[in-house]
């Protein structure tokens, strides 16, 4: 019973030290000023006006993604392949971009979630100087993908590269933080957020 009694006695002696070791300063004799209040005003509540109804679709022919550059560049020559705006024939798919004018890095820069023939896998873009542009990190990524160490913007495209410099895929912008394009080799690929 005499250790339960000394017991408890340590413990109200430990609290009331704990207790009395917390002090609050006084800001009364110097410190700075208390602030007002602000005023309280009454919060308004009323309903949001309804959504602008879509776009009518377009009675053109063309996409109206399509700039005429990518219409150009869609047109066939005598062989029957693709002819480029400057009169070279283009292996490669365009994919039309939603966007009418230049792409920014800044509005690139990040990190993506990467769709591709064989896999997903995510890619970071910096604003890191390196070889053909700026560093870009791929994680994951199957293919010439995983060989992605640079980026660059060129117009309204988004230029992927390896370590030497070349071109891995070109991407377009599909809208939002989404950029479709294929690689060099042909395999599609889209970057998303």
């Amino acid at each position: 019973m005499t250790n339960l009694t000394r017991t408890g006695a340590v413990l109200v002696t430990l609290l009331l030290a704990a207790g009395c070791s917390r002090s609050m300063p006084s800001f009364e004799s110097s410190g700075p000023a208390p602030l007002t209040p602000a005023p309280r005003q009454q919060v308004a509540a009323r309903q949001l006006p309804p959504p602008p109804p879509p776009a009518a679709p377009s009675t053109s022919q063309n996409s109206p993604f399509e700039s005429e550059t990518d219409v150009m560049a869609n047109e066939t020559d005598q062989t029957g392949q693709n002819a480029s705006v400057d009169g070279s024939t283009n292996q490669e798919t365009k994919v039309a971009s939603v966007s009418s004018g230049p792409i920014s890095r800044n509005s690139v820069l990040g990190a993506y979630k990467v769709t591709t023939t064989g896999g997903n896998c995510q890619i970071i873009l910096s604003l890191t100087k390196w070889t053909g542009g700026y560093r870009a990190a791929s994680r994951g990524c199957p293919g010439a993908v995983a060989d992605v160490s640079a980026w660059d913007v060129s117009g309204n495209q988004v230029v992927l590269k390896d370590s030497g410099g070349s071109n891995v895929a070109n991407l377009s912008s599909s809208g939002g933080s989404r950029y479709e394009g294929r690689t060099k080799s042909g395999q599609p690929i889209s970057l998303y957020r």
